[in-house]
């Protein structure tokens, strides 16, 4: 993984020697075997809940590095479904430019029926609800809180999966609990939060503040809990410079945000099909990941 980035991008693989699973908003996935998936991660964008046709170049490549980081890091925490397994090993001759750099073998788990989200700064649809209700997610806060305050402790925010083009819907623990049972549902809201608070301490020596994230389970065989998915990038997570952060305002983000911005102002109605999206903000947005994987990363490059 210590390659440069291709900066070629790939909008979709075609991976002919597999069987193709499924393609989601950013991934495809395809099935080695009966008990292994290989994960091909492209430089696909969505935003709005919408993929964009223009892709990001050395997108894929900076979540592949930026997950395997933090799923060999945080192992201690909580195993993972990533096999030692060489994605080229898996895959034709002539396939093997599509993985390189940005794919994974996994174990092929059961995946929960929802994300598990934690939040450790006040900001997006938290800061909204708590404007009206002084709650977010339904989870009471003090008063007197600003727009990207830090929160007194990590709160833990479930929601459902939705389907591709979909949004996904907050729910309370309880209703997390009724969906998965209650021992597992409390298994995973605490080692969600043991890697928020691991990943958060690391991540502010490096630069930066992970005011919230998403992260994904699933069950093996035996029932054991598995992080499956991707870990602690710019696209699951709201990662901010912390020279930058000043309560009351919302900092500048390591992810889509240009991409977000130029949306909101282009008069898109976001509704599928996605506006191509100009040279100058794909350039800005492929940099700002790869800052953060670069600040993150150092030289674990």
């Amino acid at each position: 993984m210590s390659a440069p980035l291709s900066g070629q991008p790939l909008f979709e693989s075609h991976i002919a020697s597999l069987p193709l699973i499924h393609r989601g908003k950013v991934r495809d996935i395809y099935a080695v075997g009966d008990d292994k998936l290989l994960i091909v991660t492209t430089d696909r964008l969505s935003a709005f809940d919408v993929v964009m046709p223009t892709p990001i170049p050395g997108k894929g490549e900076v979540l592949t590095r930026v997950s395997a980081f933090w799923f060999d890091k945080l192992r201690a925490v909580v195993p993972n479904q990533t096999l030692a397994i060489a994605p080229e090993a898996v895959v034709a001759e002539d396939e093997k430019d599509q993985v390189a750099g940005r794919a994974i073998v996994v174990q092929k788990l059961k995946a929960l029926p929802i994300e598990a989200i934690v939040r450790g700064y006040l900001v997006g649809s938290g800061w909204k609800e708590y404007q009206r209700s002084q709650s977010v997610c339904g989870i009471a806060l003090p008063a007197g809180l600003m727009q990207a305050d830090r929160l007194p402790e990590p709160i833990f925010t479930p929601s459902t999966k939705a389907a591709l083009g979909a949004h996904d819907e907050n729910i309370a623990f309880e209703q997390m609990a009724e969906r998965i049972g209650a021992e597992l549902a409390a298994q995973v809201r605490d080692v969600s939060l043991a890697l928020y608070q691991a990943a958060a301490e690391y991540a502010r020596t490096r630069g930066i503040i992970i005011a919230d994230t998403k992260f994904e389970f699933g069950l093996d065989a035996a029932g054991q809990l598995m992080w499956i998915d991707e870990a602690l990038t710019p696209d699951s997570s709201r990662f901010w410079p912390a020279d930058q952060y000043r309560p009351g305002s919302n900092p500048p983000s390591f992810d889509k945000q240009f991409v977000r911005d130029w949306l909101e102002a282009s008069g898109w109605n976001k509704q599928a099909p996605g506006p191509a999206l100009p040279a100058d903000i794909v350039a800005r947005t492929s940099e700002k990941y790869r800052e953060a994987m670069v600040r993150l990363l150092g030289d674990a490059i």
